[in-house]
């Protein structure tokens, strides 16, 4: 790795084609907080609101998003976008958003990928969360506009998860990201003035990494890549689906031999999908003998998805660190250079720790039968997308 803030730039740039530009300011959005941030972009929007999910279901945070869009100025262009896949019961609210003005669509239908029998199609969703206002500010992370955001992760119904607000060029990239997925769905070219010239905003160096499924090597995982061969002293990992191919868990043991403090947050006894939760934990055993330490969340699904190298580079976003994630889907990742954006995340990382179990080697070899035989997922699922 090039030394340096330009030469950090510069390894992104080569990898993903993105840059790190200087000139952003940026800000945490926790938990349920992320429906503060969005509703406070609808009312300011001047002319276009755009939200793009992976998941938009009927239900409290719905009815309070609808309230807000219909409530947003006279004239303010409202497009919207979704995966069936996690959209459930999306019908119910594409009805109520053309009620006022907004204009919902629907990407990749599966209805097509069912008939086709094709079940990498079937898999090729739009996972991407992001909000822009007016070219002007965008939000992603990992959030969903469903229940199981609201709160602040306190219990088992209230899921733990970590967004991001940013001011400045990077919001290029996520309005880019959006209008790519609005026309395979069939929406028109976005207005000029939906890519306004970006002043300045602040100090952090920031780029969006917007990634597509790829059959050998997607942006998503080059950013990940780099991401882990930055680190020089540490390196703190919150992932919710952590199934790593094995050149990722190459590099977290070759980090970790080479003295970085290597870290994994992953969740815990609180999963959504009990396969991937098997798959993860079947990763363990050679990580861990590697040097890599790992902790399960206790009090909620983790859903995170966010990496701390040293003390001023953070990744935050949708990109899990699964096979689907970062060979099939439409993942996307702000890539922050800040001081103070990475203290405040190494707070969020202590927390957790906090309600988290350490796995440790010398206990997880002494795992019964059906914990082993779930060492094998991980190569099964990578083999079949």
């Amino acid at each position: 790795m090039p030394d340096g803030p330009e030469g950090l730039s510069q390894a992104f740039f080569q990898s993903t084609g993105v840059a790190l530009e200087p000139g952003h300011r940026v800000e945490l959005v926790h938990n349920g907080r992320i429906f503060d941030a969005i509703e406070e972009e609808v009312r300011a929007a001047r002319f276009s609101i755009h939200i793009l999910s992976y998941i938009w279901r009927p239900g409290g945070p719905s009815d309070r998003l609808l309230r807000a869009l219909r409530e947003r100025r006279p004239g303010v262009a409202c497009r919207v976008l979704v995966d069936p896949m996690g959209s459930v019961n999306f019908e119910a609210v594409a009805s109520e958003l053309v009620a006022i003005g907004c204009e919902p669509r629907v990407f990749r239908p599966i209805q097509g990928a069912i008939a086709s029998l094709d079940l990498r199609r079937m898999l090729a969703r739009m996972h991407r969360k992001l909000v822009v206002r007016d070219g002007e500010v965008g939000i992603t992370g990992g959030w969903g506009i469903w229940k199981s955001w609201d709160g602040a992760a306190r219990n088992a119904d209230e899921w733990r998860d970590t967004n991001v607000r940013v001011w400045g060029p990077a919001v290029r990239g996520l309005q880019q990201a959006f209008a790519e997925n609005w026309q395979e769905a069939g929406g028109d070219f976005l207005p000029a003035a939906c890519f306004p010239p970006q002043a300045p905003a602040g100090e952090a160096r920031a780029g969006f990494v917007a990634s597509t499924g790829e059959v050998f090597l997607s942006d998503g995982k080059r950013m990940t890549l780099v991401a882990i061969a930055a680190a020089r002293r540490r390196l703190w990992i919150a992932n919710s689906y952590f199934i790593p191919s094995q050149d990722i868990s190459d590099m977290l043991i070759l980090k970790a031999k080479e003295g970085v403090d290597v870290r994994v947050l992953v969740p815990g006894r609180h999963h959504d999908v009990a396969p991937v939760h098997a798959a993860q934990r079947g990763s363990y055993a050679r990580l861990l003998e590697g040097g890599v330490r790992i902790w399960e969340y206790e009090l909620s699904m983790m859903h995170a998805k966010t990496i701390l190298v040293d003390d001023r580079l953070s990744v935050i976003g949708s990109t899990n660190m699964d096979p689907l994630s970062l060979d099939v889907v439409e993942e996307g990742s702000l890539v922050v250079e800040d001081p103070a954006l990475a203290a405040e995340l190494e707070r969020d990382f202590e927390h957790d720790m906090v309600h988290s179990r350490e796995i440790h080697a010398s206990g997880w070899r002494r795992r019964g039968l059906l914990q082993r035989l779930g060492a094998q997922l991980p190569n099964l699922i990578g083999r079949y997308l």
